[in-house]
């Protein structure tokens, strides 16, 4: 490949290459039975609970960013509001359960997607830069990334920021001179991945999910033309890179 036609592709980690949110929504079915159990099933609906703890963990993600207190305590709070809402008692012994449930969606088995390991592995063998950019605290997403031995193809190219918005990945072009015209953000979050990539003047690849965390979710405010792609694998990925690359290479060749 032509040297100067090689990407940069940089990848978020979380249902983009491994499954994430499947393992909270497990976590929460827990949570809504908890709940019924102790607040009874005629006072409540599963949808009421939910509603009220979407309401609470996207506030505090915004707060905060990517705290992995930020999901206990979602549950917790929750639990919190239904109690007073119904005049029970709040119990200590029940928060605590609810923290302990909350922080066990960390412990959970990595689990790749369909395809993870051949996408990587036909970027990398066609020349490309790849990197992986994702949102948490170091220790969780490293653990992550060692059990899935992603630094055979990311290296120590490997960004893992609490606040994944514009500014950081601002910080992160700056500080490697990315070329911005050769640089991709490749990602299932429109709000942290998909709209910052724009916003910066990369290319981007919204992997479209089902059952999409709320908060990744905001309409897009640009126009974003031929530099956005939305697809429902990442093993349509390489297909796309390779043709847009040939046709710059057309146009190039047609100066």
């Amino acid at each position: 490949m032509h040297n100067t036609l090689r990407q940069h592709i940089l990848f978020d980690l979380d249902d983009t290459l491994i499954h994430c949110n499947k393992y909270f929504g497990l976590v929460l079915g827990e949570f809504f039975e908890l709940m019924h159990h102790w607040l009874g099933d005629q006072r409540l609906s599963t949808d009421e609970i939910r509603q009220k703890q979407i309401e609470i963990d996207v506030a505090q993600v915004s707060r905060t960013g990517f705290s992995s207190g930020n999901f206990p305590n979602s549950l917790i709070e929750t639990y919190r509001f239904f109690c007073r809402k119904f005049n029970r008692p709040i119990h200590l012994e029940e928060e605590q359960q609810l923290n302990k449930l909350g922080l066990s969606v960390y412990e959970q088995e990595v689990e790749p997607y369909p395809g993870m390991v051949e996408t990587l592995e036909a970027l990398q063998n066609d020349g490309h830069h790849l990197y992986l950019y994702t949102g948490g605290e170091t220790a969780i997403q490293q653990r992550k990334i060692d059990q899935m031995k992603l630094s055979t193809y990311f290296d120590d190219r490997i960004y893992i920021t609490q606040h994944k918005n514009e500014s950081t990945l601002e910080q992160i072009l700056r500080q490697g001179s990315f070329d911005r015209s050769l640089t991709w953000m490749i990602g299932n979050s429109l709000r942290t991945d998909v709209v910052p990539a724009l916003t910066a003047g990369l290319q981007s690849i919204y992997i479209k999910q089902s059952n999409e965390w709320i908060y990744n979710m905001v309409e897009l405010q640009q126009e974003p033309g031929s530099s956005f792609y939305t697809v429902s694998s990442i093993e349509e990925i390489p297909d796309i890179i390779d043709i847009k690359i040939k046709q710059e290479q057309k146009q190039r060749t047609l100066q």
